[in-house]
């Protein structure tokens, strides 16, 4: 499956380089551009008044998976024989309690190769991916021990717009509980728990579940990962789909809270399967059978989640609102502004 190539011109000034709060603002209070998926009409607000737009009984489903620090540092060996005393290995996901799928930037790295991060955690080089820069290393610590050691040692992935290093925290969702995403899924970065407590005064439900997020971008635009390339975890709770199929029974709205989100719902409507791992394309031929509307933050050029917004809105519409939003000031990327189409 080719990915529409979404190309528009983003001035850097709107990459969003720093978070909110470093910016003078609550987190809740970054903008939102309310658009109408039928009409293509939009509204400029404050994400703070997020209770605007939605109606008791509406269903907001947010994925709680919470970001590790997986950049880490590793020596390189061979053979017992040391090659280089700092190379960068980037985790891009979960495949056992022990192993994982990483990007190292070494080159050529290669099946047996040793990486030391610490004198107590080592990994050895098991495979490569196919048709991937991507390999699979082997951890002598697993579990809750393998955690611990990554969040002593690791920092968050942070891309080329983001100019300085921010602590972890800062990539963070504030009801995030499941570690596992290696980015952070950052649709749910804007809500605080005073929105949250707001959402629910107003008679708005909220649901929680989990996708734990890949690596996105692999460092060389050689390497151009389609959504079916990038498979990725995620678990649906049975009280969560009871009260889906209630909320849509009766006749209210279930907005997903990311692309995350509508990927793992989508997923478990169509496979019926509410637990397993993703690799779902939705484009603008995709019928979506849950999702009514979407929260989200703004893609860049090219990005293959703005074909997923085609299920929701028009091509037009959504280039015209983007051009508008460019227009208007907005901020791009996970410490940036705000989209809810519904």
């Amino acid at each position: 499956m080719t990915v529409k190539s979404w190309d528009f011109y983003l001035p850097d000034e709107l990459n969003a380089s720093y978070p909110p709060e470093k910016r003078g603002l609550r987190r809740d209070h970054v903008r939102i551009m309310v658009l109408n998926r039928h009409t293509g009409e939009t509204k400029h607000d404050c994400f703070f008044q997020l209770t605007e737009y939605l109606q008791p009984g509406d269903l907001l489903i947010l994925n709680n998976s919470r970001t590790i620090p997986a950049v880490l540092q590793a020596e390189w060996c061979r053979n017992g024989k040391l090659l280089a005393e700092k190379v960068e290995v980037r985790l891009a996901r979960r495949l056992q309690e022990d192993i994982w799928e990483a990007l190292i930037a070494a080159n050529p790295i290669t099946i047996g190769d040793t990486l030391r991060f610490a004198p107590e955690l080592s990994a050895s080089v098991l495979a490569e991916k196919e048709n991937s820069p991507l390999k699979m290393i082997h951890f002598s610590k697993k579990g809750t021990e393998l955690f611990n050691m990554i969040y002593a040692l690791g920092e968050p992935i942070r891309y080329e717009y983001i100019v300085e290093p921010w602590a972890l925290d800062y990539y963070q969702t504030v009801f995030a509980s499941h570690p596992g995403s290696v980015e952070m899924p950052s649709a749910g970065r804007a809500f605080s728990w005073e929105l949250l407590f707001k959402l629910n005064r107003k008679g708005i439900q909220v649901e929680f579940i989990q996708l734990h997020t890949g690596l996105s971008y692999l460092l060389d635009d050689q390497w151009h990962q389609s959504p079916e390339e990038n498979d990725e975890e995620y678990h649906i709770s049975e009280k969560t789909l009871k009260l889906i199929r209630q909320t849509k029974a009766s006749g209210k709205r279930v907005i997903a809270v990311g692309t995350t989100v509508v990927r793992a719902l989508e997923t478990a409507a169509k496979y019926c399967a509410p637990s397993g791992v993703t690799n779902l394309y939705i484009d603008r031929h995709f019928p979506l059978k849950i999702a009514d509307g979407i929260i989200t933050g703004f893609h860049e050029p090219k990005a293959s989640h703005l074909d997923m917004l085609t299920a929701f809105i028009s091509e037009h519409d959504l280039l015209k609102a983007y051009d508008q939003a460019i227009k208007s000031g907005y901020l791009w990327h996970e410490f940036g502004d705000m989209n809810l189409i519904l």
